[in-house]
């Protein structure tokens, strides 16, 4: 699992997987900044913590070989990006090609790159989310595994859009995760597998809590 803050779909994602809603178990934590919140939910759970702070190496490429080497002393089946604010290169992407997912919060193919949730309400759409992908050296455009959409209430603010699409994010992520974990989806030639047969479309989760699918209490 790597992050860079908070760490609330990590949390997400250790509490699915202590329910067993995820038959699998989170066996190391890797943050680029020291001082990251995140890791305090690892250490919580009893999760093996590193950091490896980009801050101590000449350029992109020395850092990701050092945060490979530290991924793969753990033998992971799956590399999980929970906001890891690092663009990786085409070397790590291909050295953990299929088996590495990233949570994005827009509705994929729309709005890839930063500050989404002011992007969504500038474009004046009516309907906003979150999608976990495959992670491709492509920023952003790996294929699509499911996605949570998410209404855009009238008064909203970026804050508001973006608190709504994070109560989203953390039933999104570990549905997905589980469904990798159970094996049910793969990511093969580029292509999603859902039970064997390539998804034609992204999977949609639809049992989300109200207030992450209506304008309940919005401003």
């Amino acid at each position: 699992m790597l992050i860079s803050g908070r760490g609330s779909n990590l949390k997400a994602l250790i509490d699915a997987c202590t329910d067993g809603r995820i038959d699998g178990r989170i066996i190391t934590v890797v943050s680029n900044r020291p001082g990251a919140p995140g890791l305090e939910h690892a250490r919580a759970a009893g999760i093996e913590q590193t950091v490896v702070d980009h801050r101590r190496f000449p350029d992109r490429a020395a850092f990701d070989r050092e945060l490979a080497a530290t991924l793969e002393s753990s033998a992971p089946d799956l590399v999980i990006l929970a906001g890891f604010m690092r663009v990786l290169t085409p070397e790590f992407v291909a050295r953990f090609a299929g088996r590495m997912v990233n949570i994005h919060p827009s509705l994929l193919p729309a709005l890839r790159g930063l500050d989404t949730h002011a992007r969504a309400l500038a474009a004046g759409m009516s309907t906003h989310g979150a999608s976990v992908h495959f992670v491709t050296s492509e920023l952003d455009g790996g294929p699509v595994i499911m996605q949570a959409q998410v209404p855009v209430c009238p008064g909203d603010t970026g804050e508001t859009l973006a608190a709504r699409v994070q109560l989203a994010e953390h039933r999104l992520y570990p549905a997905a995760v589980a469904l990798i974990c159970s094996g049910r989806v793969q990511c093969a030639g580029g292509t999603v597998l859902y039970d064997g047969q390539p998804l034609e479309r992204p999977l949609l989760l639809d049992d989300l809590p109200e207030a992450a699918t209506q304008c309940i209490g919005s401003p």
